[in-house]
């Protein structure tokens, strides 16, 4: 059976939660903490799955005005399911999600750099933080 990919605004906090562990994506989210998981999913303008006979394999997470920029903030597919093209078409999907007005946008967890060229993205050295405090 093909992967089934959808928007799904609500995703448990529980499934979110596994599958950033099952990705490694954890390592860098508050995955720990329901609440906040919660939060991060509540405030989402786009949340798309990728599914495999019901299991989720994969997710992107983003936030948008839909009119000039969309911050794909979590993209995390399960380590067993990589390199099968499912990253590629959850960003796909996020772009169709956005409207064809808003540029895509997303800071790169240090081991996935080199995935992001490959699949046509452009690199920008201009991106600024401010921290978070907790």
């Amino acid at each position: 059976m093909p992967i089934a990919y959808a928007l799904e605004p609500d995703l448990s906090a529980q499934e979110f939660q596994n599958i950033l562990i099952a990705s490694t994506l954890a390592e860098r989210r508050p995955a720990t903490d329901l609440d906040r998981l919660r939060e991060m999913l509540r405030n989402a303008d786009i949340i798309v799955t990728a599914r495999d006979s019901g299991r989720l394999v994969g997710i992107s997470r983003a936030i948008t005005d839909f009119a000039y920029c969309c911050y794909l903030s979590d993209l995390a597919v399960d380590v067993a399911y990589q390199r099968q093209g499912i990253g590629k078409r959850l960003i796909a999907e996020t772009r169709i999600g956005a409207g064809e007005c808003a540029t895509l946008i997303l800071v790169a967890a240090p081991a996935a750099e080199s995935y992001y060229p490959g699949i046509g993205m452009k690199h920008l050295a201009s991106c600024w933080t401010i921290p978070r405090s907790r």
